[in-house]
């Protein structure tokens, strides 16, 4: 694989574990050969590396798959899914999933990634739609600017939303940052 094809997105293979390119920046100094500036993140822990390629060195894309699979339940033991192809069902450890499973409700569709044929990591959808369980209530004089109260979802997933959300209300969020994107209309 050539550098110029390292695009966001893209798995590769560094120091044999699957990376996912979550950042790049072509980067060119007057004296030096050119690098490409990236930020990894190890799609089995999660953790994110910054490393400098150089080009000509060679990069081996990650024989990765994924699978459409709905969401079942989480417990101690981990997070449970089933392919919606074959019926099977599918687990993955709950250090993998821990950090997604606030967005994930029952008969959710995720994409399973696998490595070399297991099951390592699960792929959200950009924006889910929640309930809003709990909300306090708005203030009188406070909607002035972008001012905002903490409202909880039905996973449980607190997010910061404006005055005017309401307990019953459906929200999008986006599952890269947390935040709030929109009320949907009901």
């Amino acid at each position: 694989m050539d550098l110029n094809d390292m695009k966001i997105g893209t798995i590769i293979l560094w120091e044999n574990q699957p990376c996912q390119v979550i950042w790049s920046n072509r980067m060119r100094t007057a004296q030096r050969k050119p690098v490409m500036q990236t930020k990894l993140r190890n799609v089995i822990t999660g953790k994110v590396y910054e490393y400098s390629f150089k080009f000509g060195e060679k990069i081996d894309e990650a024989d990765v798959s994924r699978e459409k699979a709905g969401f079942l339940y989480a417990d101690d033991s981990g997070t449970h899914f089933m392919n919606q192809e074959t019926f099977e069902t599918v687990d993955i450890s709950k250090e993998v999933t821990q950090e997604q499973e606030k967005f994930l409700k029952e008969g959710m569709e995720v994409s399973i990634l696998r490595f070399n044929g297991q099951p390592v990591s699960i792929e959200l959808p950009i924006k889910v739609e929640l309930k809003v369980t709990e909300a306090p209530p708005s203030t009188v004089g406070n909607s002035g600017g972008n001012v905002t109260k903490p409202v909880k979802l039905e996973t449980g997933l607190t997010v910061n939303a404006p005055m005017f959300i309401k307990e019953g209300d459906t929200l999008r969020v986006d599952t890269r940052t947390g935040e709030y994107v929109e009320r949907v209309a009901q």
